[in-house]
């Protein structure tokens, strides 16, 4: 059994983008522990967590930095994560790591998937813990940039999207290590999505809670990570 800590910017991004390969860890035995870096909805996560089948949820204390060209002042008590410490947050994240024994620690590519600056943080964060607990291997959770990318081509021509978080994201596919096949782990996965009920409530949301299981499966039954090789993996 291995011990696999989970590293993520929001509740909910645990679900999204490695929510079929954590199911499919914790399935298969190994003890799977979530970590997020920011956030305030500990029970919707707490509750993805459980369906995911993790025996550990963990916070590091920031508050979430937004989307958008503008960065807020910090709220009350809170330091957002973009302005976070690098060594201070690597440490809090390296305590959990070693407290766990942690046999692999999946983070994000360096683009932060889609360019989110929490996202591109964790991927900093991550790197750095990951070397103050011993060097433990990391997976970045991607995915392949032409996939990503081409359904948005006519659209930033179209200039009905902006193309600032389309700029090199994700990881190229001949980065890319491991394809995990979680299509038996579908309807784990959007369940886990659903319990994150106040940010599934946009069209995007619906559409992924509401989806048939067998066309959720076609859409969403690969995820995508790279990195050295694991056993576990």
């Amino acid at each position: 059994m291995a011990t696999v800590v989970a590293f993520n910017a929001h509740p909910d991004d645990e679900a999204l983008f490695s929510g079929g390969t954590l199911a499919r860890l914790a399935a298969e035995g190994n003890r799977v522990v979530i970590v997020v870096a920011t956030g305030l909805r500990l029970d919707e996560l707490r509750e993805s967590a459980a369906i995911l089948g993790a025996a550990r949820v963990e916070r590091l204390g920031y508050a979430d930095s937004g989307h958008g060209p503008l960065l807020y002042d910090d709220p009350p008590g809170l330091q957002r994560f973009v302005r976070a410490d690098l060594d201070e947050a690597a440490e809090r994240l390296a305590g959990i790591l070693r407290e766990e024994h942690a046999d692999v620690l999946l983070s994000y590519d360096a683009a932060g998937g889609y360019g989110h600056r929490d996202h591109i943080k964790v991927h900093q964060v991550g790197a750095r813990a990951a070397q103050l607990a011993g060097d433990v291997p990391v997976l970045e959770v991607t995915a392949p940039r032409e996939l990503m990318t081409r359904p948005f081509w006519p659209l930033c021509l179209l200039r009905l999207v902006t193309t600032y978080q389309f700029d090199d994201p994700y990881t190229p596919r001949r980065a890319i290590t491991h394809r995990v096949d979680v299509r038996r782990y579908a309807t784990v996965k959007q369940a886990a999505i659903a319990a994150h009920r106040s940010k599934m409530r946009s069209p995007v949301g619906y559409a992924l809670t509401h989806m048939p299981v067998p066309l959720f499966r076609l859409l969403l039954g690969r995820e995508w990570l790279a990195g050295p090789p694991v056993s576990v993996l």
